[in-house]
């Protein structure tokens, strides 16, 4: 079919209609008219330490009444547009932050877009150990900060800096030997220990993710360059389909990348949690923070929520002075800086949590400790009860006074207070890596958001999937922290992945009874999930298969949770083998390095999980009132 005379009339149509768009676009962007009437603009290279220079954006207020602190975001995701006349259409995680007035800072960190040297994922943060001219992304922070302190106009001698996902990482190291100028930062959604944040769940891999980022962001540069570097065109929107079509992993550079993306490959040769991911992990640095700090995370980020909790605790534990602290919304991915925050999916949060963060919370973090205006005195930790839709503060967390609870699954398929008393008692499914649990019901590139909070009767009618729940709650059940398994299982070939989820089964609906919601009756709302690849069932560094049909005990933990099983309701947790596309595909036949299975790797296996006396399954958990 010929779509080009349609395409000819469409652009005929809006050259005439032009003035007429950009009159309307003006008008209806209220926010970029004022930055540009308010802010002026400039743009810097600002040399490092080693003579390498990183280009910096500054926008600077035009209201000269006043010195200004600085907040500052550092990127490997440009920081565009470029050009001293072109600005962003935004500042600040919210209109607020603009209109109280900052100098506004954006760079380009070293090897990005217009920035000059080298990129290096996850760079080691070590220069404090090879000399004065030795880098790092803690150092290019500390000499950018100098520089900025003592060249830019009419500025208060104070600096903040934020950021999200990688450049949450960013903001983590400048806490590292930090300047005296940087009085308060907040890392949300950090990379700190990138094993386990973004493309590894203890060991499982995650495919969408780092297939689909590394197309374009690992392409390796010739040149310095103010634009994206183009990706390869998707065959389908399935991912599903896409991911099993396209076989072993083996075949991504066979196929896909043919070796022109360095840090996948590297990934590919280190699948053990060996010393190269050892020297990425930022956390043994964060010891000693000295400027304030705020973490920030969602309890739906699929991307990255192990980085904010990990951070948080890191910092916290180790340091003198109770200046770290935490908030955690019923958020996905950077959700708290754009849109109401009131709803994923399905579930209803009640009220625009992401509004009420940036205006109760980060911009009043900000002025305290750059301006010297009123402390908020937030919470040490400040955390969304999910399932009863409200924030709570805590003086620590996990919450002090939680109390354990532990549940052991049982031959009827419950969750039970009391331990199994049979002698010999199991539940066995059949996995097939050709024919995978979907990690959603719904039709997607394999990585999305709704699927945080998806309805899981899709998953529990499937044979391959194994589901045990409590009786119907006769009172609110507050869940509070991390999710401990300890589980007895088996299969008959040498290697699996287990993964668990954790679900809120919601009422179904009572003919005698007006007060259930029927459009969320019998509603199975995923709480939290997770997964271990089974040869890490001892270490992440030193895999191991396992020994066929032989009961082996794997714990692991579900990352932390806040969320009440409502009085009706019951708790439930599923048991599979698969969660694809999002992890991959198991071979379950053992291979040194997963990444070099071949399609003979792949095979069908029983797996169980035994609830017996001498092998009880059990969940356990933190509950507080």
């Amino acid at each position: 079919m010929n779509f080009k005379p349609l395409a000819v009339i469409c652009v005929a149509l809006s050259l005439l209609a032009a003035p007429v768009a950009s009159y309307a676009a003006k008008k209806e962007n209220p926010r970029a008219d004022y930055i540009r009437a308010n802010y002026t603009k400039y743009e810097y290279q600002i040399p490092m330490r080693d003579g390498t220079k990183l280009f910096t954006v500054v926008y600077s207020p035009k209201d000269r009444s006043q010195k200004y602190p600085m907040i500052m975001q550092r990127t490997p995701y440009t920081v565009g547009p470029y050009g001293s006349d072109k600005y962003k259409t935004r500042l600040g995680p919210d209109a607020k932050f603009e209109k109280e007035g900052f100098i506004f800072v954006f760079q380009d960190v070293r090897g990005k877009f217009m920035s000059e040297g080298e990129y290096v994922n996850m760079r080691p943060q070590d220069a404090y150990k090879r000399g004065k001219k030795a880098v790092d992304d803690a150092t290019d922070t500390y000499d950018t900060i100098d520089w900025l302190v003592k060249n830019v106009d009419n500025n208060n001698g104070k600096v903040g800096m934020h950021g999200t996902s990688y450049p949450g990482y960013y903001t983590s190291v400048a806490a590292i030997n930090s300047h005296k100028a940087l009085k308060a930062i907040s890392p949300q959604a950090p990379i700190s220990d990138w094993f386990f944040d973004d493309f590894h769940r203890n060991g499982a891999f995650v495919v969408p993710m780092a297939f689909l980022f590394f197309d374009t962001f690992d392409k390796k540069r010739e040149k310095l360059h103010a634009a994206w570097p183009k990706g390869m065109k998707r065959e389908t929107t399935d991912g599903y389909d896409f991911f099993l079509k396209l076989g072993p992993l083996s075949n991504v550079n066979k196929d896909y990348f043919h070796g022109e993306r360095p840090f996948w490959n590297e990934l590919t040769e280190h699948p053990n949690y060996d010393e190269y991911w050892q020297a990425r992990n930022i956390l043994p640095h964060l010891n000693k923070v000295k400027p304030a700090t705020l973490v920030v995370g969602g309890w739906y980020d699929t991307e990255d929520l192990y980085g904010p909790l990990s951070t948080y605790q890191t910092m916290s534990k180790n340091n003198k002075k109770d200046n770290v602290k935490m908030i955690m919304g019923p958020w996905y991915h950077g959700q708290w800086n754009r849109g109401k925050g009131h709803k994923l999916g399905e579930a209803d949060f009640g009220f625009d949590t992401s509004k009420w963060f940036q205006k109760a919370v980060l911009l009043p973090f900000f002025n305290h400790h750059l301006k010297g205006k009123k402390d908020p005195n937030l919470a040490k930790a400040t955390m969304f009860e999910t399932g009863a839709n409200r924030f709570r503060h805590f003086d620590a967390w996990p919450p002090k006074n939680a109390k354990q609870e532990t549940l052991f699954l049982d031959e009827k398929q419950m969750l039970t207070a009391s331990k199994p008393k049979h002698a010999e008692s199991a539940s066995d499914w059949v996995s097939d890596p050709n024919k995978p649990v979907p990690h959603s019901a719904k039709i997607s590139r394999g990585w999305d958001k709704p699927y945080m909070v998806e309805d899981q009767r899709f998953a529990a009618r499937r044979s391959d999937v194994l589901v045990f729940e409590t009786p119907v709650m006769d009172k609110d059940k507050t869940i509070a922290g991390a999710i401990d398994l300890d589980l007895w299982f088996s299969t008959s070939q040498s290697s699996a992945d287990i993964v668990v989820k954790m679900v809120d089964v919601f009422p179904s609906i009572n003919e005698n009874t007006d007060k259930v919601d029927t459009k969320k009756a019998n509603r199975h709302e995923l709480v939290r999930w997770g997964v271990i690849r089974g040869r890490f069932r001892d270490s992440m560094s030193t895999p191991k298969p396992f020994v066929p049909n032989k009961p082996t005990k794997v714990s692991f933990e579900l990352y932390d949770v806040l969320h009440t099983i409502k009085r009706g309701h019951k708790l439930q947790i599923q048991i599979q083998s698969s969660m694809f596309p999002f992890i991959d595909r198991n071979p379950q036949h053992y291979v040194d390095n997963i990444f070099n299975a071949k399609e003979v790797d792949f095979v069908k296996a029983t797996h169980k999980i035994y609830h017996s006396a001498k092998y009880p399954s059990s969940i356990s958990f933190g509950t507080i009132k």
